[in-house]
């Protein structure tokens, strides 16, 4: 029989929480120069925990080098969840730039340029 996890949801629960101290420790304590403004999108932990997939945007900046910077300060930045979570496994990051935004502002602009075209064929 299927062993049932103790605590429902709790990966999920444990991404939630990551996300949200990392946005912390890479806004406070992060002062590598090629991070410039990060957002972290979302997070994916594996089912033991092991590693984490962390996706991010940024503002302005080159995400090549952002991401290298971010990866540089992975361990940084593991140290600094280790002292905020009460998990027994924090996970190792792994960083990837979200292109999501991007390829939505370019969706919204073919929508308007299509609508605006249809109005000016009635």
């Amino acid at each position: 029989m299927p062993r049932k996890p103790s605590v429902p949801n709790r990966g999920f629960r444990v991404a939630d929480q990551i996300q949200r101290d990392l946005a912390e420790l890479i806004a406070r304590e992060l002062k590598d120069p090629r991070v410039g403004m990060v957002t972290i999108n979302a997070v994916e932990v594996t089912p033991d925990y092991a590693h984490a997939k962390v996706f991010f945007s940024l503002l302005t900046g080159n995400p090549d080098e952002a991401t290298a910077g971010l990866n540089a300060a992975a361990g940084f930045l593991r140290n600094g969840l280790f002292k905020r979570l009460h998990i027994h496994t924090v996970p190792t990051l792994h960083f990837v730039f979200d292109r999501t935004t991007e390829r939505a502002a370019d969706m919204n602009a073919l929508i308007a340029k299509a609508v605006s075209s249809r109005a000016k064929e009635e």
